[in-house]
């Protein structure tokens, strides 16, 4: 009994293309470098525009840690101040064409705290890249403390009388 085995030459132009088994990204355009220069943008802009986002998201009461809360309210009753800072429990870290953006809230009492905080992801992550051009990779939310109703709220009708 007679065997063939088949021969296979290994060429360049017959190999078969050697496979990859990771996924690429389609490069990303960097909109902050043009052909008439560069655009930088700074951490304040984005801390703004971040803590604003925040914001917008129902179920957020305030931004910050318990001291720099104290702050900001005392800082806000001073006559002729500008008002509630609205980079306030918002830490950014910004480079050349991606930032990350780490957010200390404070949530409403009875808000689904994982849902709040995949509104938030994904609210700041879309103003930050529509109005700076900047990738965001990452959002972190600390959620610091829950906002409890006022006792007058929270009380119905006694139990006894």
């Amino acid at each position: 009994m007679t065997q063939t085995v088949a021969r296979t030459d290994t060429t360049a132009e017959t190999s078969p293309a050697p496979r990859s088994t990771e996924v690429t990204r389609p490069a990303r355009q960097n909109r902050l470098t043009t052909e008439e220069g560069k655009i930088s943008v700074a951490e304040g802009v984005v801390q703004k525009i971040a803590g604003i986002a925040c914001r917008e998201i129902g179920g957020v009461h305030a931004m910050g840690a318990g001291g720099s809360r104290a702050f900001g309210a005392i800082r806000e009753r001073i006559p002729g101040s500008t008002g509630p800072n609205v980079a306030q429990g918002v830490g950014v870290e910004v480079g050349a064409t991606e930032a990350a953006v780490d957010l200390d809230i404070v949530v409403e009492y009875g808000v689904s705290i994982a849902d709040l905080g995949r509104g938030i992801q994904r609210n700041v992550k879309q103003a930050v890249e529509r109005m700076t051009g900047l990738e965001v990779v990452e959002v972190n939310i600390n959620v610091d403390d829950v906002h409890l109703p006022e006792s007058g709220e929270a009380q119905g009708e006694s139990r006894v009388s």
